[in-house]
């Protein structure tokens, strides 16, 4: 399992329709085969960003995932708010406390 961190930002009138759209899509994404957690996490400092944190099975999981009509359909419409380069990180988690 590894987990995969998306980093988005969004022009400030955009981020009621990203959560809006999120909120509708998010139990979609979390059924995709493979994954197996999903978080939507906004930072304190700037509330234009946002960051998604989940785990996934495999990198073919993922990579399936990225592939679909589903995530064509979330990505198609997310794009249209960015106001900066989305970045994302496939990481191993190395250390976890309880």
């Amino acid at each position: 399992m590894f987990i995969r961190i998306v980093k988005m930002s969004f022009h400030q009138e955009h981020i009621p329709k990203f959560l809006a759209n999120f909120d509708v899509m998010k139990e979609k994404i979390r059924g995709a085969q493979g994954n197996r957690f999903l978080e939507l996490y906004q930072d304190k400092n700037n509330p234009g960003i946002f960051f998604t944190y989940s785990f996934w099975e495999t990198e073919e999981d993922l990579e399936q995932y990225r592939q679909s009509a589903l995530f064509d359909e979330v990505w198609a419409f997310t794009k249209k708010l960015f106001n900066d380069k989305p970045e994302a990180w496939s990481v191993d988690k190395v250390v976890s406390l309880p």
